[in-house]
């Protein structure tokens, strides 16, 4: 009975092909854009990946990393006297302009790092493109590869090493290019080191953006942490990636602008979108497809089918349908995907939970659809087969 139930629904080649669209539409759409919020939720952390530490210590206000209030030069040194800490170093993190020869200026995000320990310095140099070392240079900067494109006087030619540009009426020098995740704000991020920093940032009272430190061997992050806050008064926070804990600042960060922004509202909405139309088009094409076969499901029922097998026909339908429609949405996803990461362009993350959530919806929407035809075929009567 299952073979003659899927040769019905092959049969029917416009319903079966509209049963497809819509669930393709649902899954691309729900997946894609998920994908792409989740992309769009990681570009905020970005500074957190480029410059890695174990502990980020900043101003007691501050709740994301995009945001920081400055610090006193002198909360470097309280940092590095709490005994759980092994080390600590000063981060400059602002968002500059610089000129480039042409006269044309662009934003960057601005890194400064410890110029002796190089602590927070970029964790990949492209192979052959500089020595990490080479920071400490007069005027030297690291940019990432999507400086080598925004930062270029000509079209077509990237960013070679040695190439200038200014900051804050100073030559800044390339001699490193980093893989590094892109920026929030949409700007290449430059690394020098802290002093320099300073100089290529108009002054201020207070120039200390954060302070990253990583624990004594033995002593946990978590532990560290805490006696980061109770000795210095400053908050502290781990960066062990998002989920890992409350006090991670990769967590804080994306819940921040979950709770302050329209990103979410905007990408939920196309979600949802996307979930009424597959389901709408699902169910009314399904229900017309069990009416037009109504006649042969009397005929089944006349001859002595029962309900529950004709029940199990119409769910193999369904899910036929759901599946194949799940695995070509997931197929054109995979290729926008692709797209994306080659162009760097939008945003693109797929958590493992995304497919399966979209999969959990999909087979939803599809037991929706076989709830309808089954509530039709059991109030069919065998009878109605052999009327006029």
């Amino acid at each position: 009975m299952l073979r003659l139930a899927l040769k019905m629904l092959f049969g029917d080649t416009g319903k079966y092909l509209m049963l497809i669209a819509g669930l393709v539409f649902a899954t691309f759409l729900m997946a894609q854009q998920a994908a792409v919020f989740c992309g769009l939720m990681s570009w905020t952390t970005a500074t957190l990946k480029n410059v890695p530490a174990p502990i980020w210590v900043v101003e007691k206000q501050v709740e994301q990393v995009n945001e920081t209030n400055p610090l006193l030069d002198t909360d470097v040194a309280r940092v590095r006297s709490v005994d759980s800490i092994a080390w600590a170093s000063p981060i400059y993190s602002g968002i500059q302009r610089v000129r480039l020869a042409n006269g044309n200026f662009k934003i960057i995000q601005l890194i400064g790092i410890d110029a002796t320990t190089l602590a927070g310095a970029p964790p990949k140099l492209q192979p052959g493109q500089g020595r990490l070392e080479d920071l400490r240079l007069p005027h030297a900067v690291i940019i990432d590869d999507l400086g080598r494109k925004r930062l270029a006087v000509e079209k077509g030619r990237p960013v070679e090493l040695g190439d200038v540009f200014e900051l804050n009426d100073q030559e800044a020098r390339v001699v490193g290019i980093a893989d590094a995740m892109m920026s929030f704000t949409g700007g290449p991020y430059v690394w020098t080191t802290y002093e320099r920093a300073l100089q290529y940032t108009p002054p201020q009272r207070k120039m200390l953006s954060a302070v990253i430190a990583a624990p004594r061997p033995g002593v946990s992050v978590e532990q560290a942490v805490a006696d980061i806050e109770r000795q210095t008064g400053l908050r502290a926070f781990t960066n062990q990636g998002f989920g890992s804990s409350d006090k991670d600042f990769n967590t804080t960060t994306v819940w921040w602008y979950i709770r302050n922004t329209g990103i979410p509202i905007s990408f939920g909405i196309t979600v949802v979108v996307g979930f009424i139309v597959g389901m709408a088009i699902s169910c009314q094409t399904f229900y017309s497809f069990v009416m037009e076969n109504m006649k042969h499901l009397g005929a089944l029922k006349a001859m002595g089918t029962s309900n529950w097998t004709l029940c199990t026909m119409l769910t193999t339908q369904a899910f036929t349908v759901g599946f194949v429609g799940y695995g070509i949405g997931m197929l054109l996803t995979g290729l926008f995907a692709r797209a994306a990461l080659t162009n760097k362009q939008p945003p693109f993350y797929m958590p493992m939970s995304v497919p399966f959530a979209v999969l959990g919806v999909i087979l939803f929407i599809c037991s929706l659809s076989a709830l309808i035809g089954i509530w039709r075929v059991s109030r069919l009567e065998p009878a109605m087969v052999f009327r006029g």
